[in-house]
């Protein structure tokens, strides 16, 4: 949106999925989305609404669809997938009145998903069939998919899994979530070489076989309180090497995600909650 179309007053929602938190903006009538500039200071805690990301509704793209939405990250750069921001997207379009009955489809930037409203603000969307093949993640310097790679990194080696959800995601298993070394490893993955297009870093700590804690340090954004896709790229990780059943809760900072992948050829279905903050006009 250049600066000549940001004069009048941006109608904007805030929501959050349990805790990742967007800017929705209406962008059916055909207006610009958000440039750099305009999606920094719409994202800045102090001086404008705040966000990880901001979310635009879009026409839809697929026959059958909705609408469909991108995703801009708080420097301006765009995304290809968002678990968190798919539910709320949803909720919008229910609220709106565009979307209606239990079950309809919504298009991301990378695909389209189907989408079944549980409750009054549960969603579930399917996320799509992971892929793990290292030139779909993107990974350099692997000819095929492994269970674990191994990078040396400042003196280190990581041990991490990676997998595409449509945005490429690696993922470290650790003792104490807590303690897990998110600020320091995060920013050293993001611009590793091996990651042509940066990458999704989650750090799991499995509880049990239906249950784990997660934290991620996203792509444009740094740790936020949960990540969708990083929920599902945690899970299949872990289902895929026994240590999570395929039917299982993802805690995250700001919330619980439910998790399923009922075979290694079929999509993900992750639920959980949309929720609205407030609407307000952007006068800036």
């Amino acid at each position: 949106m250049s600066k000549s179309n940001t004069s009048a007053a941006l109608r904007f929602t805030k929501m959050h999925g349990a805790g990742n938190d967007f800017v929705v903006l209406d962008l059916r009538d055909g207006s610009a989305p958000p440039d750099a500039a305009l999606a920094a200071r719409l994202a800045d805690r102090h001086t404008g609404v705040g966000c990880d990301q901001i979310l635009t509704i879009e026409p839809p793209k697929a026959e059958g669809s909705v609408a469909s939405y991108r995703i801009w990250n708080a420097d301006g750069s765009s995304s290809e997938q968002c678990g968190n921001g798919a539910r709320c997207v949803a909720a919008w379009l229910v609220r709106d009145g565009a979307a209606t009955g239990s079950t309809f489809a919504i298009d991301s930037p990378v695909t389209t998903h189907a989408v079944e409203r549980l409750g009054e603000d549960q969603y579930a969307v399917a996320m799509g069939v992971p892929r793990f093949e290292p030139e779909n993640v993107p990974l350099i310097g692997f000819a095929r998919a492994r269970e674990e790679y191994l990078l040396p990194l400042q003196g280190d080696t990581v041990r991490f899994g990676a997998v595409s959800m449509g945005n490429p995601h690696a993922v470290i298993e650790v003792g104490l979530v807590d303690a897990a070394p998110v600020e320091r490893l995060g920013p050293l993955l993001q611009q590793h070489a091996s990651f042509p297009k940066s990458v999704n870093v989650g750090f799991v700590q499995v509880l049990s076989p239906q249950h784990a804690r997660l934290r991620v340090y996203e792509r444009g954004a740094g740790e936020t309180l949960a990540c969708g896709s990083g929920a599902c790229a945690a899970a299949v990780v872990m289902m895929q090497r026994g240590r999570l059943q395929r039917d299982a809760t993802l805690s995250l900072p700001g919330g619980d995600l439910r998790i399923r992948w009922p075979a290694d050829n079929a999509q993900i279905v992750m639920s959980g909650p949309a929720a609205f903050v407030f609407d307000g006009e952007w006068n800036a």
